[in-house]
């Protein structure tokens, strides 16, 4: 059978997407402005009466925020889609104004921050689907599974997908977005071409996460608490708000330290912290769930864009070229920019020259990952049980200073501005080396000398029953 989209008529201008978490939605969604027709394949079946757990999302029952930046690309893509989560139960917050956030230097002030959202990642990504099926270009092939490429007629390109229920689905582009699973290296192998170089940085983080209901409280004066762990204190904790006046608390460890599922060890590991607050919040909270481990957090960044050749028709993103590790939050932020970058790639052109392009696409959208990787793996880098390689002279000095602005962004408001704009993805990394910024953090901001910080912050009471 001849798979050239030349003879089927009805490919050519049709674009496929492999899975349907927000990096395939996202896609599909750019995807839609320039073909007359996206299917967006996944594996797992979709129920479209609410939010839901699937298996192709085993982290989604642990926190997940989405920064300004992100939800700013996600808005272009669908307009009203923040509305909608919103009215869906989600939260617009304010980090870190409402927040109990302890940095691995001391307790954030009230400093200007970063909008984020937070919710369930089920109501995220059911909410973000259901706004993407509104277009009627787009529809999706659920409970269906990709195994393998089809090829155009030189052997190398591709020409749509081989789906183990269905046969053959022609297409002139193909997107793989099936995140960490993803078989592109064995698929690209079976076409000739060569299996991208990996970089690998894995911190042996570990998270177990657990939803309770919220305790009434009218003196409690925050939305969520951010206990962050540092080299000499590996543990830490997040508490998020979500719908239906439930919270979800993380538990966070590197190595041994990973966090407990069992009931009774959940509570008693917050007691472990550098702070009592997290087990101070959940000491008298009802439990609805039992808690529900993560392991899989390895930074990894298969290089598909260093690759000299490249097929026609196929492009790679979302965490299927680059993952990082979840405990800086920034997946589904960079999935928008990936989406972003490619639907400005393609802007203009037809469904042919898109194909043809494949491979500057996949140069453009891996760009979507460099900050984050940066932050993500310059950080992991400071904990002795990271896997991978060691740091190099520039990234130490880099670690350094990002020490001492982290002890001034706690408190100065000049410091504040531009790290949340790096941290949400917003700002370059450059403009935390500005001369203005780097002589106000090495004049006036050094590392504590105090062996630890309060155990609150100053314009927090402290725990109801403290009297303080």
């Amino acid at each position: 059978m001849d798979d050239d989209t030349d003879n089927h008529p009805e490919a050519h201008d049709h674009a496929v997407v492999l899975g349907a978490g927000l990096a395939g939605l996202l896609a599909a969604r750019a995807l839609a402005q320039r073909f007359a027709r996206v299917t967006v394949v996944e594996r797992d079946e979709l129920p479209d009466t609410g939010p839901a757990f699937r298996p192709g999302v085993p982290q989604s029952r642990h926190v997940h925020v989405l920064w300004s930046r992100g939800l700013e690309l996600m808005e272009e893509l669908l307009p009203g889609v923040t509305r909608e989560l919103l009215a869906a139960g989600a939260a617009l917050l304010e980090s870190p104004r409402d927040f109990l956030w302890l940095s691995s230097a001391d307790w954030f002030r009230q400093v200007p921050g970063s909008r984020i959202l937070v919710g369930s990642r089920e109501l995220i990504d059911w909410t973000v689907r259901r706004e993407v099926l509104r277009d009627e270009r787009i529809r999706i092939r659920a409970g269906s599974t990709a195994t393998g490429l089809v090829a155009g007629p030189d052997g190398r390109s591709v020409a749509g997908v081989l789906l183990r229920e269905g046969g053959p689905l022609p297409a002139r582009f193909v997107v793989d977005a099936t995140g960490r699973t993803s078989r592109a290296p064995a698929w690209l192998a079976a076409l000739g071409h060569p299996a991208p170089a990996t970089t690998r940085y894995d911190s042996r983080l570990g998270y177990s996460s657990r939803y309770y209901e919220v305790p009434p409280d009218p003196a409690r004066r925050w939305q969520g608490m951010y206990v962050q762990g540092r080299p000499d204190s590996p543990r830490g904790g997040v508490l998020v708000p979500l719908d239906d006046g439930r919270w979800l608390a993380t538990l966070i460890g590197n190595g041994e330290h990973a966090p407990p599922t069992g009931d009774e060890e959940f509570l008693e590991y917050t007691r472990s912290l550098r702070t009592p607050a997290l087990y101070d919040a959940l000491r008298d909270a009802k439990p609805l769930s039992s808690p529900t481990g993560f392991r899989s957090t390895a930074n990894e960044w298969r290089h598909y864009e260093r690759l000299d050749r490249w097929p026609a028709g196929f492009v790679v993103l979302g965490d299927a070229a680059c993952r990082f590790n979840p405990v800086y939050g920034h997946g589904m932020t960079v999935a928008a920019l990936a989406a972003d970058a490619l639907a400005g790639a393609i802007r203009g052109l037809a469904p042919r020259e898109i194909a043809a392009a494949a491979r500057r696409i996949q140069r453009r959208t891996a760009t979507a990952a460099d900050v984050a990787w940066q932050i993500a793996t310059s950080e992991d880098m400071r904990y002795r049980e990271t896997e991978g390689p060691p740091p190099d002279r520039a990234t130490k000095v880099l670690q350094a200073y990002m020490s001492r602005v982290i002890v001034g962004a706690n408190a100065d408001p000049e410091i504040s501005r531009p790290f949340f704009g790096v941290l949400s993805l917003s700002a370059s990394p450059n403009t935390l080396l500005s001369p203005g910024t780097v002589i106000r953090v090495l004049s006036k901001w050094r590392l504590p000398t105090a062996p630890e910080a309060a155990a609150y912050p100053p314009h927090h009471p402290g725990p109801p029953d403290s009297g303080s």
